[in-house]
């Protein structure tokens, strides 16, 4: 069994979509980060485990669950319907083989409006950035990624905003791990807009967040 941390705020809508995509071995564990359309009742009563995080940020939603899971190996995604759960086998599979000590989905848009512009052009730079600086062979700051529990503990990330995803690779180079990334299908989400990539604003407060941490 893999414990599979989805981070939600506000997602009553695309919860049961996501939730019935999940595969036998892997368990869903959201994190309620203070929602107010009743996503943390919607997730209990369709089977997931749930535990709450109070204080927002996409980093203090993903820590949280970090500690609660149980497992050996634990995955994070997203929990908007973007994401297709039934590919996490191909992200586990690159770590449970001994390819890599966490892998990342690097995202292949599918379908028009899957990626908007300015989110992309956030990543990229990232990415690039990234490559430059700590040698660490990705295209994509992918937000569906594998890798041991322990490990990822031992690393103690701090970022507890948008930063997080970043810190959790910088973190890993520095620690002489192998980071990879395996192709996975990135669709619009399922209702509403992303607190992220759903605006300019929100691709700025994300590059905001990880570029102090570049830096």
């Amino acid at each position: 069994m893999i414990d599979v941390v989805l981070p939600v705020l506000d997602e009553a809508q695309a919860l049961p979509g996501v939730l019935e995509r999940f595969g036998v071995g892997f368990r869903p564990l959201v994190v309620d980060n203070g929602s107010t359309d009743g996503s943390g009742e919607i997730a209990r009563a369709l089977g997931a485990r749930v535990v709450s995080e109070p204080a927002r940020g996409f980093g203090a939603a993903c820590y949280t669950g970090l500690i609660a899971a149980d497992t050996e190996l634990v995955c994070f995604m997203d929990c908007d319907g973007s994401l297709d759960p039934r590919e996490l086998p191909r992200v586990v599979g690159a770590v449970q083989g001994g390819a890599f000590d966490i892998c990342l989905g690097a995202r292949r848009p599918v379908g028009a409006g899957a990626w908007p512009w300015h989110a992309r052009l956030a990543n990229r730079a990232l990415a690039a950035e990234l490559r430059r600086r700590a040698q660490v062979p990705l295209r994509d700051l992918g937000p569906m990624r594998c890798a041991h529990r322990a490990a990822l503990i031992e690393l103690r990330l701090a970022d507890r905003a948008f930063g997080w995803p970043l810190e959790m690779v910088l973190r890993a180079a520095a620690a002489g791990w192998r980071i990879g990334e395996v192709p996975v299908s990135y669709r619009p989400r399922s209702a509403g807009q992303s607190k992220v990539s759903g605006s300019v604003q929100g691709s700025l407060r994300a590059v905001r967040d990880m570029g102090a941490l570049l830096r």
